[in-house]
């Protein structure tokens, strides 16, 4: 599959960024999407052989809208300059942690966790990481998952939260404000005849995180 297509129009998109440009070029955009959704069937597709919860995802609800909220944003372009898909066997909005593919020029990804989750649930998550400290680090520290994901956490505490040992040893896995991890890809990643399997083996990867934490998030869901 030619992903070079999706990722050619969001760089022309990025420097065109305005309803008029973007109404001329509707055709060009729904022939984008639903190359996207070919690809995000194609993933859900290898995904399921390790994980039969995602058997049933429809690509078409994994997608996000191509428009932007500027309501309280200082840029009012209208125009999101990335496609996302969240495979969740539990719809993209819930805080069951799934598989996120993100293609941007410069910036594309393959990521999985749970964002803004609700604080009961953080500690509770936070919690299960103390009590099982070792089965956390042989996932996370374990150099099969650590070479795709080196951070766990988009944003994180200065210090220990509050009701949590001061001197716990490992504070890193702690201090996450969400339990979320990224591996970072090359535009070119997708241009390898195998870019699929890479996929698969990345997300492969990713499944030992998730049930360990939707172990804790699921009590809530």
């Amino acid at each position: 599959m030619d992903i070079s297509n999706i990722l050619n129009f969001l760089k022309v998109l990025a420097a065109n960024n305005n309803r008029e440009w973007f109404q001329e070029h509707k055709a060009e955009y729904l022939s984008v999407q639903a190359d996207f959704e070919e690809l995000l069937g194609m993933v859900i597709a290898r995904i399921s052989l390790f994980d039969e919860s995602v058997a049933h995802v429809l690509p078409q609800d994994c997608t996000y809208r191509i428009y932007r909220d500027v309501r309280f944003s200082s840029d009012k372009s209208p125009y999101k300059t990335h496609i996302g898909g969240y495979i969740n066997a539990r719809g993209k909005k819930s805080n069951h942690c799934g598989y996120y593919v993100h293609l941007e020029p410069g910036n594309c990804m393959l990521a999985g966790g749970s964002w803004c989750m609700p604080a009961d649930m953080l500690r509770a998550v936070r919690q299960s990481v103390c009590d099982r400290i070792d089965e956390f680090r042989a996932i996370v520290e374990d150099p099969a998952f650590h070479q795709y994901f080196p951070v766990v956490g988009e944003t994180h505490l200065k210090t220990v939260p509050k009701g949590f040992p001061k001197d716990f040893p490992y504070p890193q896995y702690i201090r996450c404000k969400d339990f979320t991890v990224a591996c970072p890809l090359e535009d070119e990643f997708f241009s390898h005849p195998d870019f699929l399997d890479r996929m698969t083996e990345i997300f492969r990867q990713l499944k030992r995180f998730a049930d360990f934490t939707n172990e804790t998030i699921d009590e809530f869901e």
